[in-house]
């Protein structure tokens, strides 16, 4: 399927930091509650993310990660879920989180 420019536009992707990451036990599938801050105009928002394979909660605090921050929340199980926060598969299936290489200003869009 084709998008165009326009569409890409529509979803607003943005650089924010893990403030605090919790084991979330009442997912169905593990997971981990995070906070993320993205600045001043967004704030902070809660995500539920299944990254239990390769991170632990108290590594991700602190790293800069990506998210798209214009979705309706979402209940998940106890979370509601204001944010997804972006990853890519390893050859095994689990999540491996995008972020930028380089330390960035929190609430950059991507572009």
């Amino acid at each position: 399927m084709t998008i165009t420019y326009d569409d890409f536009q529509k979803v607003d992707i943005r650089v924010g930091r893990i403030t605090r990451a919790e084991p979330f036990p009442e997912a169905r599938k593990p997971a981990i509650r995070l906070w993320v801050d993205f600045g001043a105009e967004i704030g902070e928002k809660k995500s539920s993310a299944q990254l239990t394979a390769h991170y632990a909660p108290e590594e991700l605090v602190g790293r800069q990660v990506l998210a798209v921050v214009n979705f309706p929340p979402r209940q998940i199980g106890k979370v509601m879920s204001e944010v997804l926060v972006l990853g890519v598969p390893d050859a095994a299936g689990a999540v491996v989180l995008i972020g930028p290489g380089h330390e960035v200003p929190l609430g950059g869009r991507l572009f």
